[in-house]
């Protein structure tokens, strides 16, 4: 019987995901301890052109390949391969990570101990082996009026993160889609994904829905898997990221706080785009790193001028890629 379902959803990464795969193997099919979980591993390709397809069936004929013909997005892209999953659990695993020894066992090994819980999620580390932000809060409006580092230090139940060593499983509202265990049960009671996001939020939305059907959600600081964020589109585009973020967060607000608290947030939002542009200005005309900060703040104050359009943001860009055209 299968135990995990590991699914990678991947576009254009093909140097990492080879090393995710790698990582795999050598952690999950190079021992042969007495009790292993049993895997099965599915990488759901989202329209690559790098060759990644080709790469994997050559490379890792242990793993399935799903090859779409064009992205569909990260939590629809997942969801394939949920619907593909005949493990007790499966796994969301980002193709740009490296999974650490025992990392995978020790999320199972928990699942199979506490039945109530839902989610789990390890803790992210960078290249480096220094703690990354793992554990998501649901988006309020203290979330948006207060400093993350404040509520961190003045509500640490509440609102955990790296900042302080965590001896044993912490209860918490969300994890990151980077490495997100999952349980069978839960997909069958709440089901997939959201696929209503594009890049950002969907995991949050999705460990709402869970914790609203009464499963708990859970952060394992003893299960390590390194998390790649240079391969991330944050740095490479940065504006259409940022305004990507922004619809995926006004849609939560709409969909789970209703439309008055929606366009509160927006507002908010908007006011800070606008006092970002204005004190950046200055900067802009004398530093050329300045200069670019300050034109991604245009571009997403501009965003919001024009009404916050859908021929914006990291889902029109991947759309006219698709479509041959030179971005």
């Amino acid at each position: 019987m299968t135990d995990l379902s590991i699914v990678i959803v991947t576009w254009n990464a093909r140097d990492v995901l080879l090393e995710a795969l790698e990582s795999i193997e050598r952690e999950i099919l190079g021992r042969k301890d007495e009790g292993r979980i049993e895997v099965e591993t599915l990488v759901v390709d989202n329209g690559s052109e790098d060759g990644s397809v080709e790469a994997v069936r050559l490379g890792f004929a242990w793993a399935e390949v799903i090859a779409l013909p064009e992205n569909i997005g990260f939590a629809a892209g997942n969801n394939v391969g949920l619907a593909r999953a005949k493990g007790r659990y499966s796994v969301l695993l980002n193709s740009d990570t490296v999974v650490l020894r025992d990392a995978l066992e020790k999320c199972v090994r928990y699942l199979d101990a506490h039945p109530k819980v839902g989610v789990v999620g390890p803790q992210l580390l960078n290249p480096d082996l220094s703690k990354q932000n793992c554990i998501h809060n649901y988006p309020s409006l203290a979330t948006e009026l207060i400093p993350k580092g404040v509520l961190e230090k003045l509500f640490p139940r509440r609102f955990p993160s790296k900042r302080y060593e965590h001896a044993e499983p912490i209860p918490v509202q969300a994890v990151l889609g980077a490495c997100l265990f999952v349980r069978r049960e839960v997909l069958d009671q709440v089901g997939p994904m959201p696929e209503e996001y594009f890049f950002f939020l969907e995991e949050t939305d999705w460990c709402y829905r869970i914790a609203a059907a009464g499963w708990k959600i859970m952060h394992i600081p003893d299960a390590h898997v390194i998390h790649i964020f240079g391969a991330s589109t944050k740095k490479k585009i940065p504006a259409e990221t940022r305004i990507e973020y922004h619809r995926s967060l006004y849609h939560f607000f709409r969909k789970n706080r209703g439309a008055a608290r929606a366009g509160g947030i927006k507002a908010l939002r908007f006011a800070k785009a606008l006092l970002y542009v204005m004190m950046r200005g200055p900067g802009a005309l004398l530093s050329s790193s300045m200069r670019g900060r300050w034109e991604q703040d245009w571009r997403v104050l501009r965003w919001h001028l024009r009404g916050c359009p859908d021929n914006e943001g990291l889902r029109a860009l991947r759309a006219v890629k698709q479509e041959g055209e030179t971005v």
